[in-house]
């Protein structure tokens, strides 16, 4: 059985959260209706996994979040509204330490359940495997709290960012290169961890296939922008592929590289059938194996549920490309990564802090 805590202020939701998870049969339940209540189950009903509302009167969200990786760190989904804001707050909480975030249904809850309901199930049962990491720096930021100090949100250390490279994409003969990434549950610090060792000169521009809501990834690269050196912006339309910069596909649909007649491109495409998670990370990996030799790809891939991206990174070693596989020790979901291992397709394992370094050396 496993042990979930739902944690929300609506007695609506918290009736429609129990009626999913008590249907599949292998939950036990307990519910808290504010962040205090949560804190006393946290020890005497010991959950394994804990859904997190965002807004809640009293301790919020996040500062209830706070207080159980202190107390008694665990699994949190978190549950957030489809605001912009809620996109903001749904990225501090996987910085501090949740493992997912899922937006809550619009309009009518009870209406949206069948298609709400499975993505919430798969997202909790994968928790339930996860090994959360709290943020560095959590108890100094609740002494200051307690403190009546208002300190920023967590945000990893950037370096001081040095001047980019121009705009214009390199001419084809000088050899075109890319690094694709794919990541899923856990991604979002991971990606910050990546980027935020890589120099703006880096050689090769990066595309990154990220598992999110088209909410998240806009704000999600807005942030990695300002973590990093290297200048990073969501794919919302063809963008051409420069050295120096990263670019995140939109959620909800996939990003691809095409060809066009100034060089390669990012590009959006709407989410196709045949993959089941989007972006997908073995669509933007095909993509990039029909134009480009595959000596001149590297493959990341990185925390998250299921095997998306596996197969094709394997396929890319398999040809002459290079392939990174973060290691189980730091993985929260050591899915993805996880399969691509056991395929003989990982060139390197590496734990997520060494990524940028092994990604430096196979670049030239």
């Amino acid at each position: 059985m496993i042990r979930l805590l739902v944690v929300d202020d609506s007695a609506l939701m918290r009736k429609v959260l129990g009626s999913i998870f008590a249907a599949e049969g292998d939950f036990a339940l307990a519910f808290a209706r504010d962040g205090l209540e949560a804190l006393d189950l946290l020890v005497s009903f010991a959950p394994d996994v804990v859904t997190l509302d965002v807004t809640m009167p009293g301790l919020d969200g996040l500062a209830c979040l706070d207080r159980i990786m202190l107390k008694r760190p665990c699994p949190v989904v978190m549950l957030s509204g489809l605001t912009a804001e809620g996109a903001e707050v749904s990225l501090d909480a996987l910085a501090r330490g949740a493992v997912d975030v899922l937006p809550k249904p619009a309009g009518a809850v009870s209406l949206a359940v069948d298609r709400f309901g499975p993505v919430l199930v798969q997202k909790v049962r994968a928790a339930s495997r996860a090994r959360p990491r709290p943020a560095l720096g959590l108890a100094a930021r609740l002494r200051a709290r307690h403190a009546g100090l208002q300190p920023p949100p967590p945000r990893p250390t950037a370096k001081v960012r040095p001047a980019r490279r121009p705009d214009s994409p390199p001419p084809p003969e000088a050899g075109e290169g890319l690094v694709l990434v794919g990541a899923s549950t856990g991604g979002p610090p991971a990606l910050t961890a990546l980027l935020a060792e890589l120099p703006a000169g880096f050689p090769w521009p990066i595309v990154v296939a990220q598992h999110m809501p088209a909410t998240f990834t806009g704000p999600l690269a807005r942030r990695l922008d300002g973590l990093s050196a290297l200048a990073v912006q969501e794919v919302t339309r063809p963008a051409a592929l420069v050295p120096g910069r990263v670019y995140v596909g939109r959620g909800d649909a996939d990003v691809i590289v095409v060809r066009r007649p100034g060089g390669l491109m990012a590009a959006p495409a709407p989410a196709h059938p045949d993959y089941p998670w989007h972006p997908s990370v073995d669509r933007l990996v095909n993509s990039a194996l029909d134009l480009i030799p595959p000596e001149r790809l590297v493959g990341v891939l990185m925390t998250g549920m299921g095997r998306d991206g596996a197969r094709t990174m394997a396929e890319l070693r398999r040809r002459g490309g290079r392939t990174i596989a973060e290691a189980e020790e730091s993985a929260v979901v050591w899915g993805m990564p996880g399969e691509l291992v056991r395929a003989g397709g990982a060139s390197v394992v590496a734990p997520v802090e060494a990524i940028a370094a092994e990604l430096a050396a196979l670049v030239p």
